[in-house]
């Protein structure tokens, strides 16, 4: 089975796990813990001192930021073996986001001075999460200018396009997600309603390009899928 288009964690010869997880240390920094999280507690809040970097090992974790009328607005949806909290290392003092458990979770905690400490002795680190930090910036970019020149269904397909290209698994022709994201997930990190990203991705199934269900997506075709977004920016 090969892989195509996988998040950085997994094209990384990395072992983030054994970084930030003390049971898997040889050196284990006091400042390192494991915590383990309910569904609906916060992490951390906007104004907190940024002071450490988690890397989830189970669970779900939604980060996101209020508006100026106090609206909920999701930047990310976190899964297993991703890391977040990683401004801390470039000058947030305090938390900007905040992040919230979607599902029971747990994650390795390391602080910030332990974890610049590795990055100045390896190198491939400080590559990692610097490239980790500009990506998660681009991706932002990114969905704002689809929000400004691009409809809901457009955006909505875009993103599954981006999903599998980041998080998914190639078998033969087709390419597979696993851990679907809820149609929630996905109506918040594109704008859009559930009951809008619910058709869009039915109108899909229906034309045999995915199938999917709450544990994974199958993207039948990825070429077509891209062209099919393409095909309404331009209609509209």
């Amino acid at each position: 089975m090969d892989t195509t288009g996988q998040s950085l964690w997994y094209l990384e010869n990395i072992d983030m796990n054994g970084i930030f997880c003390p049971n898997k240390m040889e050196h284990a920094q006091s400042s390192q813990a494991h915590r383990t999280f309910k569904k609906g507690e916060y992490i951390f809040l906007p104004e907190e001192e940024a002071k450490k970097i988690f890397l989830l090992v189970e669970g779900k974790i939604r980060i996101g930021t209020y508006g100026p009328s106090g609206k909920e607005i999701t930047k990310a949806v976190i899964g297993p073996g991703e890391v977040f909290g990683e401004l801390a290392l470039v000058g947030e003092d305090k938390r900007r986001d905040f992040a919230v458990v979607s599902e029971t979770a747990s994650a390795c905690i390391i602080s910030k001075g332990d974890l610049k400490e590795m990055m100045r002795n390896r190198s491939e680190l400080s590559l990692f999460l610097m490239k980790l930090i500009g990506s998660r910036k681009l991706e932002i970019e990114q969905r704002l200018e689809s929000l400004v020149f691009k409809d809901s269904r457009t955006r909505i397909i875009e993103f599954i396009h981006q999903l599998g290209e980041k998080k998914g698994q190639r078998v033969g022709y087709e390419v597979v997600v696993r851990k679907f994201m809820t149609h929630q997930e996905i109506a918040n990190l594109t704008a859009t309603s559930r009951q809008t990203v619910t058709t869009v991705l039915n109108e899909l199934r229906s034309r045999n390009l995915l199938t999917f269900n709450r544990r994974r997506l199958l993207i039948r075709d990825m070429e077509t899928l891209a062209k099919e977004g393409l095909v309404e920016l331009k209609e509209s």
